[in-house]
């Protein structure tokens, strides 16, 4: 029986129940966070909560948690159930008023809903046990404001869903300018002699947990050349690697785009260095 959290009471996920008139339901006005855990232990937790954070007082929905609030609930989640390989779902959406209406209610108090599912075990650095995505590219269609990890994701679905009917497991996304974005729901790394390269972070493009770790222990470790600047989709044909990552599938190695094989279609000797670089130094956030 999986143990839920919802408005300060743990309970069986199948007994957790909302108001049909909770703004969460009917507008998508919320946010949310995964935070991956293994064996018990979480990472990200810090910035995952950092954005959470963000992401609410950048819709306004006025929640007084504390980053320890946070901790003292998902700790007590994962070892409800089972402290295994999980994904802790954080969300809060504005909360239930008493009739539909656009404007945001008064003297609502925000719904607070969390649960885990289970996750794969970890990724290693491994070419023979990694798993290479093949993927397909369109134009991003999705709302100007993708830095909010808003629960209102009709966009991002809509996109996976075009890749996911064509057998694809990612869908990577451009804008008007031909210039890459991030996927549906990743962010999006390329390679070219050596040199990892992503989009610079701005309200196209989700801040990535998974992506900000991974800058940041590819940088201290001083081995690898990174890069944030824009990507045209030329050159993401004509990349070495194309890369995937989200705190479910950590660094995940892209070996066909469109049909075509990204370099020589196998995975890359970048991507098995930063997979455990990403491995070694990830439960340090």
């Amino acid at each position: 029986m999986s143990i839920a959290f919802l408005d300060g009471v743990f309970l069986p996920l199948e007994e957790a129940r909302i108001s049909p008139l909770d703004r969460g339901f009917l507008f998508g006005d919320g946010i949310y966070e995964v935070v991956p855990s293994y064996g018990g232990k979480m990472v990200g937790f810090t910035p995952h909560i950092a954005r959470m954070q963000s992401g609410l007082a950048a819709v306004g929905i006025d929640l007084q948690w504390s980053e320890q609030q946070w901790a003292d609930v998902c700790t007590r989640l994962v070892e409800d159930n089972g402290a295994g390989n999980l994904g802790i779902y954080l969300h809060v959406s504005r909360g239930a008023d008493n009739k539909r209406f656009h404007g945001f209610p008064d003297n609502v108090a925000p719904t607070v809903f969390a649960f885990t599912f289970e996750i794969a075990p970890e990724p290693v650095a491994d070419k023979a046990l990694a798993k290479p995505y093949s993927v397909i590219t369109t134009q991003d269609l999705r709302w100007d404001r993708c830095h909010i990890k808003s629960t209102a994701l009709l966009g991002n679905v809509l996109h996976f869903q075009q890749g996911y009917e064509q057998g694809h497991g990612e869908t990577l996304l451009f804008n008007s300018s031909n210039e890459l974005t991030e996927a549906s729901a990743c962010n999006a790394f390329i390679v070219k002699q050596g040199v990892v390269s992503t989009p610079p972070l701005d309200n196209q493009l989700l801040p990535g947990i998974t992506r900000h770790i991974l800058l940041d222990v590819l940088r201290r470790d001083g081995g690898i050349k990174v890069e944030e600047r824009t990507i045209t989709m030329d050159e993401v044909r004509d990349a070495d690697e194309v890369w995937i990552t989200s705190s479910s599938k950590e660094v995940a190695p892209v070996t066909q785009v469109d049909g075509q094989p990204v370099g020589n279609g196998q995975v890359g000797d970048v991507w098995l260095a930063a997979q455990a670089l990403y491995s070694a130094g990830k439960f340090d956030y």
